[in-house]
């Protein structure tokens, strides 16, 4: 792609994205859907992915933004699962559709249709989880995908090398390999807590969100990179890059409530657009691969039927692995009975149902080497999984959560919490205030009072089911009035040159803070 195309796309996977959430649907999986219809258009240029592009540029800085805005305490918790997801269950799927792929394409050597295993054993979560977050999925639920999606790319990736490597003829020693896994994972591992504690330091020092922000734009390439290529300058070896950026994006997340509200707000912002731009990218050229891959291999019965076995074989080996890990440790382990309770059989296929392909699919594909036998089967096979499970699945996820019908009381207890700690924090506020007045007027103080007196009742009145406006709701509502009346009185003083446009944007941020306090999910 050269400079006008790549711009093109980018504008117009934001134009379909736009078009997609106004009609509330899935972004994601309309944007593969257009790219899909669009690619057959005469004329239009072929777009060819390039893997390096995606694993250095595209990767890190999503899983980053992902990784920010995840639960290190929820991941911790639930890691067991999680581990049976994101290692289990790729290395499951790797052998599975391996040994599916070598029945169905009998020339294809077993090491080759490993490498096919690996390429599309990890799932992409992203259109999962903003189904499942606009759906009302259980927490435990979203924590599995999220946790599954961030850590599953590395094993991916490294059982990936160590398929090509067996394919080309440079294989090593099972022990090696699992040496080679170990190694690669603890380094990676290590390398992202050494970039958290650093970017951490960096930012207390800092105390500007402008330079805090920009420098949480280095964070996700430093990382990947170090990880991957900095062990090269003393050894032979590479660590985890995809780990090294989720370990970092959970340590710095897990700290940012102590940083300053200015950078929580403006990293917020940034990481959204950050999103919906490279999500929107990578969505759309998956759909737009399709001519391309298709001209590359030479089309035919037996190429279809045995890239649908490969497609059926990818979407049942998570089936088959997820009952067995989800209900076996709990079954055998009597510590885990007393602590956990039983899966529910519901979630359990919502999350089997969820194992969408996407971007990484593609990319490791496409980093095949030439000299790997098969490589535009493993391309095509890679291609129609990608697809199909996205389209498929994607579109089908929504019913199978409603269809199950089984809901969670997270949004019951989350208000409940909030209102027992927001009344304590009232009193706590109070408290502070009480310890800090000298010479203050009594109207202020009244005032604060009230203010803090009001958060507190908030918080339990969104408990209430009633129909009627409730009192924080009326002040809420009111006071965003206050404030547009406010902002419009600015914005005529500036157009009438009373006051100058840097004034008009110190007082729009002041207000813009206040109405940004007064918004609620």
């Amino acid at each position: 792609m050269v400079g006008p195309e790549l711009l093109l796309l980018l504008l117009g996977a934001l134009v379909v994205t736009s078009i997609a959430r106004r009609l509330n649907w899935s972004a994601p999986l309309v944007l593969v859907a257009v790219g899909l219809v669009v690619s057959f258009i005469p004329g239009v240029p072929e777009f060819e992915l390039d893997p390096h592009l995606i694993l250095v540029l595209v990767l890190p800085p999503l899983l980053y933004s992902a990784a920010l805005d995840s639960s290190y305490l929820n991941i911790r918790a639930n890691l067991r699962p999680i581990g049976l997801l994101a290692v289990g269950l790729v290395l499951f799927t790797t052998f599975a559709v391996g040994v599916t792929a070598k029945l169905v394409f009998p020339d294809l050597p077993f090491a080759a249709a490993l490498v096919l295993g690996a390429v599309v054993a990890p799932p992409d979560a992203v259109a999962a989880v903003a189904i499942g977050r606009k759906l009302g999925l259980q927490r435990r639920a979203m924590t599995l995908l999220v946790g599954e999606s961030l850590i599953n790319d590395a094993t991916a990736l490294t059982a990936f090398k160590v398929a090509v490597a067996a394919t080309v003829g440079t294989a090593m020693h099972p022990v090696a390999g699992v040496g080679m896994f170990v190694l690669v994972t603890v380094g990676g591992i290590a390398v992202g807590l050494v970039v958290g504690v650093a970017v951490r330091f960096l930012r207390k020092r800092l105390c500007e969100g402008v330079l805090e922000s920009a420098l949480g734009l280095l964070v996700p390439f430093g990382a990947y990179l170090l990880a991957e290529e900095g062990p090269h300058l003393f050894a032979d070896v590479q660590f985890s890059g995809v780990l090294a950026v989720v370990v970092a994006g959970l340590y710095v997340g897990h700290h940012s409530p102590r940083g300053t509200y200015t950078t929580r707000l403006q990293d917020a912002a940034v990481w959204r657009s950050v999103d919906v731009l490279l999500e929107s990218f990578v969505f759309a050229l998956i759909g737009l691969q399709v001519s391309t891959i298709i001209n590359d291999v030479d089309l035919n019965a037996g190429l279809l039927l045995g890239a649908g076995a490969v497609l059926l074989a990818t979407v049942l080996a998570r089936f088959v692995w997820m009952y067995p890990a989800s209900y076996l440790p709990v079954f055998l382990s009597k510590r885990l009975r007393e602590k956990e309770r039983w899966p529910h059989l519901g979630q359990v296929t919502v999350i089997a149902w969820a194992g969408m392909r996407g971007v990484v699919t593609l990319a490791a594909a496409a980093a095949i080497p030439p000299e790997v036998p098969g490589r535009e089967i493993i391309l095509f096979c890679a291609f129609v999984v990608t697809v199909s499970t996205l389209l498929l699945q994607g579109t089908t996820l929504p019913w199978v959560i409603n269809k199950i019908g089984f809901e969670g009381d997270d949004a019951r207890k989350d208000a409940l919490a909030e209102a027992q700690i927001q009344h304590r924090a009232a009193q706590a506020a109070v408290t502070r205030l009480d310890e800090e007045i000298e010479d203050v007027p009594e109207h202020v103080r009244d005032q604060l009072r009230a203010l803090a007196e009001h958060r507190g009742n908030a918080a339990w009145e969104r408990l209430g089911r009633q129909e009627e406006e409730s009192p924080a709701a009326a002040y809420r509502r009111l006071r965003r009035v206050m404030l547009s009346a406010e902002r419009d009185e600015f914005i005529k003083a500036r157009d009438a040159g009373e006051i100058d446009d840097e004034v008009l944007f110190r007082v729009l941020r002041e207000l813009d803070l206040e109405e940004a306090a007064l918004s609620r999910e």
